[in-house]
């Protein structure tokens, strides 16, 4: 292959990751556990914490899980979307 050649799929794999990126940041996933409820987009960047003040018995527990909960419902939706891409560069 031409220096051209991985060039150009070096720029397709930019653009990919980039329509990535941009579909990440459209979308918003939640993790909830006891009375704590974190919502974050799927750039896993926290948007919303919301504590319910009643039940906070477990809170550093609660939100750990919360947490934890919600990034791995992000990192699911990227690597489905990385996946439907067709992956990058065949890394997925």
């Amino acid at each position: 292959m031409s220096v051209f050649g991985k060039a150009k799929d070096q720029y397709e794999l930019v653009k990919k990751a980039r329509e990535i990126q941009k579909k990440l940041k459209e979308q918003e996933v939640t993790g909830e556990s006891g009375g704590v409820k974190v919502t974050m987009s799927g750039e896993q960047k926290i948007t919303k914490v919301e504590v319910d003040r009643d039940n906070i018995d477990n809170l550093e527990d609660d939100i750990k899980a919360s947490v934890s909960s919600a990034i791995e419902k992000s990192q699911k939706i990227a690597a489905e979307m990385m996946k439907d891409m067709g992956g990058l560069g065949g890394l997925l």
